[in-house]
């Protein structure tokens, strides 16, 4: 199995219950498409080094993510490039 790394960073404009919502939807995302979450991380509310998006500021998440194959982290890349609550995210495979 080949594990990632994904962190994404949502809109701080939403609601607690709505960024509860768009983890689920999120993490739902990768385990229908066979991916194994082995942690997950709320870091919290952080200002940004810059604005991103005319936003000065987003909630970030936090994922350790085992998958067989990439059909997974595919489909969430997919979504969260489409999403308009994720400001940015990033996957990282990690070797070894």
């Amino acid at each position: 199995m080949r594990k990632y790394e994904i962190m994404f960073i949502v809109r701080p404009t939403v609601s607690e219950e709505e960024y509860k919502e768009i983890i689920k939807k999120f993490t739902d995302v990768l385990k229908s498409n066979g991916a194994t979450i082995n942690e997950e991380k709320n870091i919290g509310q952080k200002d940004f080094a810059y604005e991103i998006k005319d936003f000065k500021s987003g909630f970030y998440y936090l994922l350790n993510v085992e998958a067989n194959d990439a059909k997974s982290i595919s489909e969430f890349d997919r979504q969260a490039r489409i999403s308009d609550v994720i400001i940015r995210h990033l996957v990282k495979k990690i070797e070894g």
